[in-house]
């Protein structure tokens, strides 16, 4: 059974005129959260909310999503349906955002942008789909801003994030390692390391990225990859 259709039986489920955000509300309740439906649905509504868009939605619309989501065919309607269900949720994005983070963050803990957690997962691909026009504008910057902040994530976290993808973004190898500037080559090896193993397709399904959303990962390894050569080489300097 494909994500697609999990999430349509999810939404499915809901009383005439219960909102998408009604769906986490049941998940964050269930003893063990389905957490690729979790992070699909959560990924395509803050996305629907952050294009601020009315009406039906549009093949463009959709083909934006395909920066981080494969769709197989004839799934596109499913993912349509999520998009404008959260476009007509009555539920502000401040408050959907925080109903996502209760279910992938309970506890409430701070969260930084080397922790690896599922809302960072969640945040980068929010900036690849506000990127997938090939520009960045002001209002999806403080729009992911107010996310991040929801989510539990410091604003150094918001700027790695940032840094590692958004194009002509102020980007610092250190920031992109998660690293302090006066940082040693071997611990910016180590975190180099870290970030690349922590980047592989299994690790980020374990985290609940679902296989259809590994795109998410080919920006951001490319970005880690060129922060270590930049510090390999200055080093070398």
């Amino acid at each position: 059974m494909s994500i697609w259709t999990r999430i349509s039986e999810a939404i499915a489920a809901l009383a005439r005129g219960e909102p998408l955000s009604v769906v986490f509300d049941r998940l964050v309740g269930a003893p063990a959260p389905d957490q690729s439906v979790g992070f699909t649905i959560a990924v395509l509504a803050l996305g629907a909310k952050m294009a601020k868009a009315d009406g039906t939605v549009t093949r463009d619309e959709v083909t934006a999503f395909r920066r981080i989501f494969t769709f197989p065919e004839g799934e596109e309607d499913h993912a349509a349906r999520v998009f404008n269900l959260a476009r007509q949720d009555v539920a502000g994005f401040d408050a959907y955002a925080r109903k996502v983070a209760r279910l992938f963050n309970p506890d409430g803990r701070r969260i930084c942008a080397d922790d690896h957690h599922v809302l960072v997962d969640i945040l980068e691909a929010l900036f690849q789909i506000a990127i997938a026009d090939g520009s960045y504008h002001a209002g999806e910057d403080s729009f992911l801003a107010h996310v991040a902040d929801a989510f539990g994530l410091d604003e150094t976290c918001f700027r790695i994030v940032r840094s590692r993808l958004v194009e002509g973004a102020p980007r610092d190898p250190y920031d992109v390692l998660g690293l302090p500037r006066d940082a040693s080559k071997d611990q910016a090896r180590k975190a180099w390391k870290e970030l690349v193993r922590d980047t592989h397709p299994d690790v980020l399904q374990s985290r609940g990225v679902p296989p259809e959303a590994l795109k998410l990962a080919e920006r951001r390894l490319q970005l880690i990859n060129e922060a270590w050569r930049e510090i390999s080489a200055k080093e070398a300097a």
